[in-house]
């Protein structure tokens, strides 16, 4: 089977590189599958890594990306074409965003099986946060794109609570929910021994400046610090996209306080070192936009975490099994208590952080990878069954041939 995987791709630092990356490195795995990455062109030159079929042929926020990927994908001739989506993948320019979501429809109508794993929906985000001008003008342009890309031939979203919001509101019937799963195949046991030892590391880790952001962490820290001295913030990760220099002004702010530490942006390579020192996970957000990749994180390396008390988490956690406390959005002093009265029970850390591996366990990368093949691979059978056709099955909303007929326009356009 060949598969042209949609996504952006490490060395980028675009939105869901890392996730683009753990899919493409467990399809490689299956010498079965040929896998074809069409990436997105980064800003300098930077090596490829070893062992990908890369082909950078997208740009971030260009209103020719359609083009683009619709002539890489005439000279691949693949089987599936695979997009991993947020809405804003292909550009924070509006136009150059909703362009890029025609592609998954665009490409169905060539007639190659698309499918299309989707990380978070218009609904759930909140457009505050995110500093969009216009909200009204974003929720219908992002209604019309849920339904162009409810037009693949299928798709996956991460929560529940997404698949309910497509097949209701939007009326999808090939929608699948399949858990975000966590990027090692063979996670190991955490070491408790080095928690604690010296001192509490806790660690916010995200790009940050929007939803994500520090102040209110700061502060709960102040608090924490107070009655316990061996505590210590570790903030890691970067600026968001749109919000250039904000974690810079964050560093410069508390340089002089060593009791918090700013590591920066985090190589794939050195963030197990990053969690296995860590005691606890915090994620200081005022919104959500889907499951969290980080708290994924946390789980594979067995930690505890403490986020806010956001609906999307709440059914993270209940469905997969979570280990997770809840402060109140916003409240600097119920989160300073949930940090403090996490770290003063060595029972209930072990507890959470053995909960979090385990669920880790039932979702590694590979159990995922093998639905979403099951999937494609059951399409193709059928396909190979179905008798040859002269019309391509279409999506519902294009008008067929008949009708066509019937309405016997005068301005009608022979199908080419």
């Amino acid at each position: 089977m060949k598969i042209c995987l949609v996504t952006a791709f490490p060395p980028s630092r675009r939105g869901l590189n890392e996730y683009g990356f753990h899919i493409a490195r467990e399809l490689q795995r299956d010498p079965l599958l040929s896998v074809t990455v069409l990436a997105d062109e980064l800003d300098t030159p930077e090596t490829e890594l070893e062992d990908y079929n890369v082909q950078r042929v997208w740009r971030f926020d260009s209103l020719s990306n359609p083009l683009r990927l619709r002539k890489a994908l005439r000279d691949a001739k693949p089987d599936v074409v695979w997009f991993n989506l947020l809405f804003s993948t292909f550009g924070n320019n509006p136009l150059a965003a909703f362009s890029g979501l025609t592609i998954p429809v665009l490409t169905r109508l060539s007639g190659t099986y698309t499918h299309v794993t989707l990380h978070h929906l218009m609904e759930n985000i909140d457009l505050k946060h995110a500093n969009v001008r216009f909200p009204r003008a974003y929720r219908t342009a992002g209604n019309i794109a849920t339904r162009m890309l409810l037009s693949a031939n299928s798709i996956s979203v991460l929560l529940p609570a997404y698949r309910r919001t497509l097949m209701q509101k939007y009326g999808g019937d090939n929608v699948h929910f399949r858990a975000h799963g966590i990027m090692s195949a063979r996670p190991e046991p955490p070491d408790y021994s080095r928690r604690g030892v010296p001192e509490h590391r806790v660690l916010a880790f995200g790009k940050w400046g929007t939803y994500k952001r520090l102040e209110l962490l700061m502060e709960a820290f102040e608090l924490v610090a107070k009655s316990m001295p061996n505590a210590k913030l570790v903030i890691a990760g970067s600026n968001h996209p749109m919000t250039p220099g904000y974690v810079e002004g964050m560093a410069e702010r508390y340089k002089g306080d060593p009791r918090i530490e700013f590591v920066g942006y985090v190589a794939e390579e050195a963030i197990p070192e990053l969690f296995k020192n860590s005691s606890v996970l915090v994620m200081p957000y005022s919104s959500a936009t889907g499951s969290s990749g980080v708290a994924h994180l946390a789980a594979e390396y067995g930690l505890p975490i403490i986020c806010a008390d956001i609906p999307d988490f709440h059914e993270m956690a209940e469905d997969e099994g979570l280990g997770i406390l809840f402060y109140q959005t916003g409240s600097e002093n119920s989160l300073a208590d949930q940090i403090c009265g996490l770290l003063q029970s060595p029972e209930m850390m072990k507890e959470m952080s053995e909960q979090n591996f385990s669920a880790a366990l039932r979702q590694t990368m590979p159990q995922i990878m093998r639905q979403y093949l099951r999937s494609f691979d059951l399409h193709q059978r059928a396909r190979a069954l179905q008798p040859i056709s002269r019309f391509r099955r279409l999506p519902g909303w294009v008008p067929s041939r008949s009708a066509i007929f019937r309405a016997a326009a005068p301005r009608w356009v022979p199908w080419m």
